[in-house]
């Protein structure tokens, strides 16, 4: 990310910075890698610290299923059935130790609580609904299509407009960035890249909220949720700036890079993380050489697990696509176009998909909630 100021900052870093009445702000530094990376400084009417009850922990580790097979699977996401509570709503179905794939069917968002991911950078990818996330650092309203992009450790809440949600969420152990091939020694996104700043939508409308009660907030930590009370709300900023801050791109806004023949994923790159990547294939004109096969190649993907999530759209290389499936090729094994994909694709001009794929260099495990939605014959598609 880059530099952005929200509200009121003093002049200078660790200096007294007062409000009207003669009160100290409370000053908080929300970095990263210790000192040694991106942060924030966040300036709180009251300090952050004051907690006033400790709950039990309880666990929300995914169960995972060792079958020890190399199978390609295909998931059924739209059989995640709907639950009212957000943090109840979140289903892992395939994990490991640098990211957890998590899909989820929220009807009401977080309630009467706050949440905080203090594992993982979270990517929640908005596929059905609309809403706010709300934090420290003011408001983001969302809709579909969406990449939220939250760093670990933000309080924040999620509301939405309606009942009906559909979400990919990505849990992320490392930091989430954008991909370094496309990106200057000063950070900036250079003229080659499919997006730039302007497509990065950042918090707005900063309110300091100056109340005194009760307030919940559940931390995920190493796989346990710990419930703690505060006694003022969590989003009472007045002021802050830095790099480390929630952010959203579309996917609507990625600018596809297309050329003569088939391009290989790459192209199609938006985030990056310890071990894995993620790629956003949008609507694209298909390749202009005469002899062109749009449909793309077999591939030994030797060394990833490959993760691919249909949004909306037509795919050519694959029948029988539906919303939100969930689709995993291992690692040493070659996956391609279903049969007849590639005549098929000869001589179209343009593709209407919609997806999201991640690709990881750790095999993926599955758990239980996979299994329950997963299609038992996919590796028998291609015959």
């Amino acid at each position: 990310m880059h530099y952005y100021t929200l509200g009121k900052i003093p002049k200078k870093r660790h200096v007294q910075f007062r409000d009207d009445s003669g009160n100290l702000y409370q000053e908080e530094l929300f970095s990263t890698e210790g000192f040694s990376d991106i942060y924030s400084l966040i300036y709180h009417i009251h300090p952050p610290t004051k907690m006033i009850q400790v709950g039990e922990p309880y666990s929300v580790a995914p169960k995972i299923v060792q079958d020890h097979q190399l199978n390609p699977r295909r998931l059924r996401g739209m059989k995640i059935k709907p639950e009212d509570d957000f943090m109840d709503s979140r289903k892992p179905v395939m994990v490991n130790s640098d990211i957890k794939i998590v899909l989820a069917a929220p009807r009401y968002g977080t309630k009467d609580y706050f949440y905080k991911n203090a594992d993982a950078d979270e990517i929640i990818f908005i596929h059905k609904g609309n809403g706010t996330l709300k934090s420290v650092y003011g408001q983001l309203p969302f809709s579909y299509g969406d990449y939220i992009v939250i760093p670990r450790g933000t309080v924040y809440q999620i509301k939405f407009d309606d009942t009906d949600n559909r979400l990919l969420i990505l849990e992320s152990t490392s930091a989430v960035k954008t991909p370094r091939r496309y990106r200057g020694d000063m950070g900036q996104l250079l003229e080659h890249s499919p997006f730039c700043e302007r497509d990065i939508r950042k918090p707005q409308d900063l309110k300091a909220i100056d109340e005194k009660g009760e307030f919940k907030i559940f931390v995920k930590r190493q796989d346990m949720v710990y419930p703690f009370v505060y006694e003022y709300h969590p989003f009472d900023a007045v002021g802050w700036d830095g790099y480390c801050y929630p952010y959203i791109f579309s996917i609507h806004d990625f600018e596809p890079i297309t050329g003569r023949i088939h391009q290989p994923p790459p192209v199609h790159q938006t985030f990056e993380g310890n071990n894995y990547v993620i790629c956003s294939f949008v609507p694209r004109l298909y390749d202009y050489h005469p002899d062109s096969i749009p449909a793309p190649y077999h591939h030994s993907n030797i060394d990833t697990d490959e993760v691919l999530y249909y949004v909306a759209g037509d795919f050519m290389s694959r029948n029988d696509v539906e919303k939100a499936m969930l689709t995993l090729h291992p690692m040493g094994m070659p996956h391609g176009p279903h049969p007849g994909a590639i005549e098929r694709s000869i001589g179209k001009k343009e593709t209407n998909e919609l997806a999201v794929m991640v690709d990881t260099f750790k095999p993926l495990d599955l758990t239980e909630w996979a299994f329950e939605i997963a299609d038992d014959d996919y590796f028998k598609s291609w015959l």
